[in-house]
């Protein structure tokens, strides 16, 4: 591993020579002359006085070199039995005439852009156009409720809203038009107008706030791109928080683009006209830096697939896709590759699609059990990678990176550090850990590159949350312990923050559904574990005096109500009735004591625990005895 410990060594010691020789990678309006900008700790800016524009990196630069004519972006579709490929000259047009439908409508530099959409090439046009004149885009995912958009559309304040007709899954047709009129309903802030994308399976009423995309986009002007401080934002990502109020991770532009042309070629080990698919979606980070963003820096192929590809009656979508499309690499959760494990336990589909293009099958969003490793490294024949990143970080933070000689895989581990991130394991009095001990992740300050700078419009939550626990570091909120070797093994999160199938949902959210619930006179929510998705939530009602209600009509409802205002995604199955909380004797109800129980692991009784009994009795609920 020499080669990689002196190169994170040197990310490490001399993180301004490291990132200058890695911003040569991308093309800058201004150079930029001072790399790093610590003059306002805990606020560090990467690339302080250099000027960039995203969009440009992505598109324009491949079709200025005379690689026009190369497959920018194919679309999968299998829920419409259409596919589709677009070149990087195709995309630019598109992209530059979108952008002056942004900039007639008012939209400028700095200005916010809503993006709800399904997976489709729109929804990538769009994120590129706001890119293009300097305008922040908050996508958010078309699973979500309307209530859920409707706190975006408030915490961003947009000028303009972009949305669909609907979406479409392989059983049903899901208007989004409705759902977008009713989050603006919700919403206390207006966006002036909405652009709408007619899809023939079911077109929308549009009415007098509304644009229809395909009229616009014609009789539009192209817009040319801006010029943006590197500092500047380009778009903000809503995760969960604990309190049930989203964060809007904040992403500049200059650091972002520096640290994904570096991920791109040097974790992942995708060159200039690469055919790459990450199995994801466009409202999460992983859509964001490596459907759209990474891929196109790079100048590869991207592949945006609409449908499910697990969950479905075919088990070898994921092995057609390659094989069609010729993929080298593919990046999807481990709940994916557990799903078709279920279904073709003897990889049979695999060997039927005849798969060749496959080098590598990267990871992440979860953990990686080690039989879902193993299945996947056997029927697959090829290197099986995981690798640990977060909303906050946009990159990965560990890997085994396919670009830099010497770093094996090892089970059950994501990885190494990968540059810029000061990876320590510290126990609760700040001290660090020893190899092999667990303790709290955290991250050395300054994050590198593409990791957040703060949050949208609240430094002080951006510190509280984050920075405040261990001061200097930046608090990952997992858990875990590094090995002899450097290797990183993650265990869980510490917060109250679930995972549900790579999708991270606050529990409070879903909390404040459950408790509206008449019969509910308290409750908690809890991650659990699930062969599939590897964590799900499971919600624990106490009920009201007199109340009337069944625990089966209980279930029914509650699991109703949270899909309709959280969305399906939240995957609410079970509503357990019990007669009361564990607490501690100030009243905080101990999440971490019930997810143990959950787990199945026999935990100490905490000695802050307000009534033993209770904790007990919960222990036999969570855990019947045989």
């Amino acid at each position: 591993m020499d080669v990689y410990r002196e190169l994170y060594r040197r990310s490490i010691a001399e993180p301004e020579a490291f990132w200058a020789e890695a911003a040569t990678s991308v093309t800058w309006d201004r150079d930029p002359v001072r790399v790093l900008d610590s003059g306002r700790p805990p606020f560090h800016r990467w690339f302080p006085d250099a000027a960039i524009n995203t969009c440009r990196n992505a598109l324009d630069r491949h079709v200025e070199a005379g690689h026009g004519a190369r497959t920018a972006l194919i679309h999968d579709s299998p829920v419409t039995g259409t596919t589709s490929s677009v070149s990087y000259a195709q995309l630019l047009d598109v992209t530059a005439r979108f952008a002056g439908v942004l900039r007639g409508l008012g939209v400028g530099k700095g200005d916010r852009v809503v993006i709800s959409m399904p997976m489709v090439p729109q929804a990538v046009i769009a994120m590129l156009a706001c890119a293009r004149i300097g305008a922040v885009h908050s996508v958010v995912f078309g699973g979500f409720a309307a209530k859920e958009l409707a706190v975006r559309i408030d915490d961003a304040r947009p000028k303009v809203v972009v949305s669909a007709s609907c979406g479409i899954e392989a059983s049903r047709v899901i208007p989004y038009k409705p759902m977008l009129d009713e989050a603006l309903r919700l919403a206390h802030h207006t966006p002036e107008r909405c652009v709408i994308l007619q899809r023939p399976q079911a077109p929308a009423d549009l009415g007098d706030r509304d644009l229809d995309w395909d009229e616009a986009t014609a009789a539009a002007e192209p817009a040319d791109c801006v010029t943006v401080a590197a500092a500047d934002p380009l778009y903000i990502l809503y995760t969960s928080g604990t309190t049930g109020r989203p964060k809007g991770v904040v992403r500049d532009n200059g650091g972002h683009a520096v640290a994904l042309a570096w991920s791109m070629r040097h974790i992942y080990g995708i060159d200039p006209g690469d055919v790459w698919w990450a199995a994801s979606d466009v409202g999460w980070v992983v859509g964001h830096s490596y459907i759209v963003y990474a891929p196109l820096i790079a100048g590869a192929t991207t592949v945006i697939y609409e449908g499910k590809p697990v969950g479905t009656p075919d088990a070898g979508a994921f092995w057609r896709v390659i094989a069609e499309h010729d993929v080298k690499a593919l990046f999807t959760a481990p709940t994916a590759i557990r799903a078709i494990k279920k279904e073709d336990p003897e990889g049979a589909l695999f060997a039927q699609y005849g798969v060749s293009s496959l080098r590598s099958l990267f990871l992440a969003g979860e953990r990686l059990d080690t039989d879902t490793y193993a299945w996947a490294t056997g029927v697959l024949g090829v290197p099986v990678v995981d690798n640990w990143w977060q909303t906050e970080t946009g990159w990965p933070i560990t890997a085994a990176p396919r670009g830099v000689d010497g770093v094996a895989l090892r089970p059950g581990s994501p990885g190494v550090p990968m540059p810029g991130y000061d990876l320590r394991i510290l126990d609760p009095a700040g001290n660090e850990c020893a190899p092999g001990q667990d303790g709290a992740v955290v991250l050395g300050l300054p994050l590198p590159p593409g990791a957040l700078p703060t949050l949208w419009q609240d430094d002080e939550r951006y510190v509280a949350s984050y920075l405040s626990q261990y001061p200097g570091y930046y608090l990952t909120g997992d858990g875990g312990h590094v090995d002899e070797d450097g290797y990183v093994f993650v265990t869980g999160r510490i917060d109250d923050v679930i995972n549900v199938a790579g999708h991270r949902l606050s529990t409070g959210v879903i909390e404040e559904v459950v408790a509206s619930h008449p019969d509910v006179a308290e409750c908690a929510v809890i991650a659990v574990p699930d062969e599939l998705k590897g964590q799900v939530p499971r919600a624990l009602a106490v009920l009201k005096a007199g109340a009337e209600t069944t625990p089966d009509r209980l279930e029914r409802e509650i699991v109703a109500e949270v899909r309709g205002q959280v969305g399906a995604v939240a995957s609410l199955k079970q509503v357990t009735v019990v007669p009361a909380l564990p607490k501690t004797r100030s009243g905080k109800i101990l999440r971490a004591a019930m997810r143990d129980i959950a787990d199945g692991r026999d935990t100490p009784t905490p000695a802050t625990v307000e009534d033993p009994a209770v904790l007990d009795a919960l222990r036999r609920t969570l855990r019947p005895q045989p």
